[in-house]
């Protein structure tokens, strides 16, 4: 099988570094110095205390067909409007195309697509990018991939193949499973990113935990969350086992890169809206963020 993987981040450089080790995979990267540093050094891989460098064909994304069995797309949510675009493009609308993004926002995004196989993603994998073709693999978990529109039983087939080498599970109910990401990011990378705290200290720091209270009050009331309680304890969890951990937007306003806010909570202000409900906590939140952007003039 040929696997096509758009973006050369932590997350793209992971899936590349195990996917090789069995498929056919091609990375496609935002510059042409970067394909070309990955095509001369491979990929490293680095878990514990192995390192394993493999080999793939690296180009830049203005070399992408969308010829391969399925594609990847492993950028940020922000990023997506021109690789949408060039799918619209191609004239072959069979092939698969399986998106990684963070929050939700981008599934109105998807309704654009005419291709018959669309999947969704929610990566729980830790990844650190270390350089242009070296990530490390810090926090094993799973992705769970769900179908948004077209053939089931190929992203079983696929999800069950990648489990030899790299955790994959099948979910029958994408929208569930990315409203359940969606509430962990909402709540935990915020509070993180402004606090500028791992995530452990959302629930050791009584303050911070009362806090963290009053954004999941407000995201049930928004999700109309049936059983609150089960997610509330998923949070909890997720702030417990990766105790240690930056969240990926507190990484994002280190290095001064943009956000992926607007697809979190911003997804979820425009539910209130439709809604007529008030969110004066998590508006706060989405207001600190964009003026942490707006400080590095990324908005």
């Amino acid at each position: 099988m040929k696997v096509g993987i758009i973006g050369a981040g932590s997350i793209g450089l992971l899936f590349a570094g195990y996917l090789s080790r069995i498929f056919t995979v091609t990375v496609y990267t935002r510059t042409k110095e970067q394909a070309n540093v990955i095509n001369q050094n491979g990929i490293v891989l680095l878990h514990e205390s192995e390192e394993i460098r493999t080999q793939v064909e690296a180009l830049p994304i203005n070399d992408w067909q969308g010829l391969e069995d399925i594609t990847i797309i492993a950028v940020k949510q922000y990023q997506l409007s021109p690789i949408i675009e060039r799918v619209k493009q191609f004239t072959a609308s069979s092939k698969s195309l399986l998106f990684l993004q963070n929050g939700m926002g981008h599934l109105k995004l998807l309704d654009l697509i005419s291709s018959n196989h669309l999947f969704v993603g929610s990566v729980e994998h830790g990844a650190l990018k270390e350089n242009p073709y070296t990530v490390r693999h810090n926090g094993v978990s799973t992705t769970n991939v769900a179908v948004y529109k077209g053939d089931t039983n190929f992203l079983r087939n696929f999800a069950t193949a990648v489990s030899d080498v790299f955790p994959m599970t099948f979910q029958e109910d994408f929208f569930e499973m990315l409203k359940k990401k969606l509430i962990a990011n909402a709540l935990i990378n915020p509070l993180t990113a402004i606090l500028q705290v791992k995530n452990g200290a959302l629930v050791e720091n009584p303050f911070y935990f009362q806090v963290l209270q009053n954004l999941f009050s407000e995201i049930t009331n928004i999700l109309n969350l049936e059983e609150p309680e089960e997610y509330w304890k998923q949070v909890l969890k997720i702030c417990t086992n990766t105790a240690d951990n930056r969240s990926s937007m507190l990484k994002d306003i280190e290095a001064n890169r943009q956000t992926e806010v607007d697809a979190i909570l911003g997804y979820l202000l425009e539910e209130a809206n439709k809604q007529k409900k008030n969110s004066p906590h998590i508006e706060t939140m989405y207001r600190l963020i964009k003026g942490k952007e707006s400080e590095e003039g990324l908005v």
